[in-house]
């Protein structure tokens, strides 16, 4: 269970040493792979789709400098200026997206709506990161926000829509760049027909979806490569184009040409702005992929080779059309002088697939972090690189993905058309991140709300110009977008709502620990030995379902332990301080609580080792809780506090001692769990099915007469219970609406809610439980 270390490298701060400089350098170069494909292959049909529906009516050589001049003020403005120099700047703990922003707000202000929060959360050292200690006076604003819990729900569904737009551009991005980069067969002599055309963007889309198990690992390293050929392409046959068709192009670089252009179009000119956006899809990946790189390398790249290089091609084009108009239609492929056309048309098909490639992978990320909310359904997390953090791969997701990616491109067929719903979306994810950063520079940076007025009245008016273009393309394609959000926050509220219904439940039908305390040690059944981990979303308390065990069966573990895994508003936990140790009852009773902690980006992996971890962890705990006193539960407390353990450096600080063997479990021919031989035979046909390396830990107890006896005696029923097996203990539950419930409730859970269970994985899977250890307990949820 424990994942990928995550944690961002150290910042120096001395950002123009030399050491720290070619360490940018680098990452400068691998960000090209990774960042820039969707926005490097934007020239690819910027202009065509500007200029189709009326405007092609008004082309002239004055129109196609207007055009020049607005993709160049956009590109100044909102990649260079809003992100580049301000947006970068937000990062969570060296993470960025639209989550990080989320994160940040609410570490700085009770915007919160997680559940299990607790105090102990706010010691972790990614939450005080940056000026989260910053102490200041609470503003009247900001006591306002925290108040209307309903104005902290909009705000969480302001996330969740841009999170289902950015899964829109997972759908769009590659229906619009493969179809792009093919249509350059229809200026050869040979041309192709719009049905094998066709055929190809579908075979190659099918391709690249069916090959996202692999992981973006193994060919990641050919990504930078293409990127840079590309760059350095389009920049070399732009900056051809201006000299030898149109040198005065470069005066239209003074956006007095943009007067001109509206002047000349009108509203057919604010139309086109849906066309001319383009020209910045793919910005939003710059600051959602921070967390690989560092700002700095981000900078370094897109400052002084990616903007230059757009700037000259757009630039190339426009010059080329000024003296071509009737070649718009496919003005990037019409350009290309004869003698590089077929060396640009195959590196501009594996430009739009390393573009496709770095958003497809970009989806699996939200949709996980999506989940870390309590928002999207269980899905299956695969890991694709035991090395690189963060590479996934969500079958489920993928599918639907290439599935709807498929439709778009046969429904539509047109670049155009799509170019019209990846336009509304990108430009809605950029919306959002402005709203975002308004309160970023209230809340976490603590400037003037008039700095932030400015800054947001600033960037909405351009974005909401251009957004309001694209909603006018609304009935032309621009409906793919909302129509796929909408689905996609239907799911996560139906999923979230019957999450938040189950979770109040549970709380509000824990086990009163004072009858347990009645009941005494031994719980009134037989404590048979072994482990029992029992798994709950409470974080305090003991769950309802504990009771089902202790009133129906005659026996239960000798040793429990209260399993919480819980996500926390944090991009990532360090494993020092993922678990969290505690006691429940007194020591006779031998039932201890552990939190284990994730943050959004931190993903899970079936290493084998959590059960050792949790073991050893126990025994710091209990070893801690005898030498510290503040630790130590009284007799009459009901739940002992919970104290952080490092699983890092546990073996070096617990007394036990620790025998470590690796073996193929699937070749292992005793099982120590089972005491069966039935069992046994069910574990040796399950490990031959499921053969993982795994560490085979044994604990031992030193010889030391200056132990506590309390404290050995402990000790040993630990060690013990270990060897005799380990169980884990989940809840199936049942979740059904109450018959006094209105019809839309009913509805929502009975229904729609159920359907949604009864089709994605179950918790096991999703924490990497043992099947052939697992016992679940049918319980009926009346919410």
């Amino acid at each position: 269970m424990e994942p990928e270390s995550g944690l961002s490298p150290p910042r120096n701060p001395s950002q123009l040493s030399w050491p720290n400089l070619s360490r940018n350098l680098l990452l400068a170069y691998q960000s090209l792979g990774v960042v820039y494909g969707d926005l490097s292959t934007s020239p690819l049909y910027v202009y065509s789709s500007a200029f189709s529906g009326r405007l092609d009516e008004k082309e002239s050589e004055e129109t196609i400098l207007g055009a020049f001049s607005l993709i160049f003020w956009t590109l100044t403005l909102i990649p260079l200026l809003k992100y580049i120099f301000i947006v970068l700047s937000a990062d969570d703990n060296g993470e960025g997206g639209t989550f990080a922003l989320y994160s940040l707000l609410c570490r700085h202000a009770k915007f919160s709506l997680l559940p299990n929060q607790q105090a102990a959360d706010e010691e972790l050292s990614t939450y005080k990161y940056g000026n989260a200690v910053h102490a200041v006076g609470s503003s009247p604003f900001k006591r306002f926000l925290e108040k209307h819990k309903k104005l902290r729900t909009v705000l969480l569904v302001v996330v969740l829509f841009g999170a289902c737009m950015v899964i829109g551009d997972g759908v769009l991005t590659p229906a619009i760049s493969v179809l792009s980069s093919v249509s350059g067969l229809q200026v050869t002599e040979n041309k192709l027909t719009d049905g094998e055309l066709l055929i190809l963007a579908c075979v190659i889309l099918v391709g690249l979806f069916a090959l996202q198990h692999f992981g973006t690992h193994k060919v990641a390293v050919m990504f930078a490569p293409i990127i840079i050929i590309w760059l350095i392409s389009i920049f070399a046959v732009g900056l051809y184009n201006v000299i030898h068709w149109n040198p005065k192009v470069i005066s239209a670089i003074s956006p007095l040409y943009i007067i001109k252009y509206f002047r000349e179009t009108g509203k057919t000119g604010w139309i086109s702005l849906g066309g001319l956006l383009l020209c910045i899809t793919g910005t939003e990946a710059m600051f959602a992929d921070l967390g690989h790189f560092t700002a700095l390398s981000i900078r370094l790249a897109f400052t002084f080779f990616v903007y230059p290089c757009l700037v000259v091609q757009y630039m190339g084009q426009a010059a080329y059309l000024s003296k071509n108009l009737d070649k718009i239609p496919n003005s990037f492929y019409d350009s290309i002088p004869e003698p590089v056309f077929w060396p640009v048309f195959v590196v501009a098909t594996l430009s739009a697939i390393v573009g496709s490639q770095a958003i497809i992978t970009a989806t699996f990320s939200i949709v996980k972090q999506c989940h870390s909310l309590g928002c999207f359904p269980r899905v299956k997390v695969v890991h694709t690189s035991r090395h690189i953090y963060g590479q996934i791969y969500i079958p489920e997701i993928n599918w639907i993905l290439m599935i709807l990616t498929l439709a778009i491109t046969i429904g539509f067929r047109d670049t155009t058309l799509i170019g019209n719903a990846y336009g509304l979306a990108c430009m809605t994810v950029m919306f959002i991140t402005t709203f975002l950063m308004a309160l970023i520079i209230i809340f976490v940076w603590y400037k003037s709300i008039f700095l932030a007025g400015a800054f947001l009245l600033f960037f909405l008016a351009i974005e909401g110009v251009y957004l309001s273009a694209a909603f006018i393309k609304v009935p032309q394609g621009g409906w793919v977008p909302l129509v796929l959000s909408s689905v996609f926050m239907v799911v996560m509220y139906i999923w979230h709502y019957g999450t938040r219904k189950k979770y109040n439940f549970d709380l509000h039908n824990k086990v009163s620990l004072r009858w347990l305390l009645g009941l005494g040690p031994s719980l009134g059944i037989v404590r048979v030995p072994g482990i029992g981990l029992i798994y709950s979303e409470l974080a305090t308390g003991v769950p309802a379902i504990f009771s089902h065990f202790v009133t129906n069966l005659p026996a239960f573990h000798k040793v429990l332990v209260f399993v919480c895994v819980k996500s926390v508003p944090v991009p990532y936990v360090s494993p020092e301080e993922r678990f969290l140790i505690g006691r429940v009852c007194p020591r006779p009773y031998r039932m201890y609580r552990c939190i284990v902690r994730y943050g959004y980006k931190d993903v899970q992996r079936d290493d084998g080792d959590f059960e050792n971890q949790l073991i050893q962890s126990i025994a710091e705990f209990i070893q801690m809780e005898a030498e510290e006193p503040q630790f130590s539960s009284s007799e009459s407390s009901l739940d002992g506090r919970m104290a952080v353990i490092s699983t890092r450096n546990v073996e070096s600080n617990t007394n036990l001692i620790i025998s470590v063997q690796e073996e193929d479990i699937g070749s292992s021919s005793s099982i120590q769990s089972s005491k069966s031989l039935t069992l046994q035979s069910l574990q040796s046909v399950f490990d031959e099915d499921n053969p993982v390396r795994r560490r085979q830990v044994r604990f031992q107890l030193p010889s030391d007469p200056g132990m506590d006896p309390a404290v050995r005696e402990e000790l040993m029923d630990l060690i013990q219970a270990k060897e005799a097996g380990i169980a884990y203990i989940m809840g199936h539950s049942y979740v059904k609406a109450r018959r006094s419930s209105s019809f839309v409730k009913r509805f929502m859970i009975d229904i729609l809610y159920s359907f949604l269970r009864k089709n994605c994985r179950g918790p096991s899977v999703a924490l990497n439980i043992p099947h052939i250890s697992l016992i679940e307990v049918g319980m009926i949820y009346y919410v």
